[in-house]
């Protein structure tokens, strides 16, 4: 979902994006902080579908955004309901969905180096006790580039999994996800370390 930006042209696209953080802050808080009720869940669901409509995204890319979490929606419903009661866990799920899809909705109307540029901007006034703005940027960065890049990973393992054995094997495909993901983590820590970053 992240680093992913639909070039268009709407409201959203040319808000700038510290602005969408901050409300996308404030949306978070509303959905997510007061107890859940059809209020701030029907109104945080009409807001993503307005979000992408309104950015000319579609209610297709919608549907993709929501087939990329679909696994993580399955872990965050089918674990909890072993020990919570499901309109709970149910109204949980719901409430992690819309932040995602409201933070892949600034994501795909923002470039990722003008959200950088805006968290750093924001960190700014902490420098003075000691905070590295730059330092923070340079992280959100790499974070940002390695979840494609992890996902990429996945792919290609389930695509092998399904030429060579036809059935996917969870031990099959962790194991080897963590291999190429920790040489990834090595091979990016190398090209940092080559270029005098600490």
């Amino acid at each position: 979902m992240l680093g992913q930006y639909r070039a268009r042209d709407s409201i959203l696209h040319r808000l700038p994006a510290g602005a969408k953080l901050v409300g996308l802050i404030v949306v978070v808080l509303i959905v997510a902080v007061p107890p859940p009720s059809l209020w701030n869940l029907g109104g945080g669901a009409a807001l993503v579908v307005a979000c992408f409509v309104g950015a000319r995204l579609g209610l297709g890319e919608l549907w993709r955004q929501i087939l990329g979490i679909r696994w993580l929606i399955v872990v965050i419903v089918a674990v909890p309901m072993l020990f919570l009661p499901i309109p709970t866990v149910l109204a949980t799920a719901a409430r992690v969905v819309i932040v995602l899809l409201l933070a892949a909705g600034v994501t795909l109307t923002t470039r990722t180096t003008e959200i950088l540029d805006a968290v750093q901007r924001a960190l700014q006034p902490l420098r003075r006790f000691g905070v590295n703005p730059d330092r923070i940027g340079l992280m959100l960065a790499l974070t940002i580039r390695t979840v494609p890049v992890i996902a990429g990973l996945a792919g290609e393992l389930r695509d092998a999994q399904r030429a060579r054995a036809g059935r996917l094997s969870v031990r099959a495909f962790v194991v080897p996800l963590l291999v190429q993901s920790l040489r990834h983590a090595d091979d990016t820590a190398d090209a940092l370390a080559a270029r005098g970053v600490e």
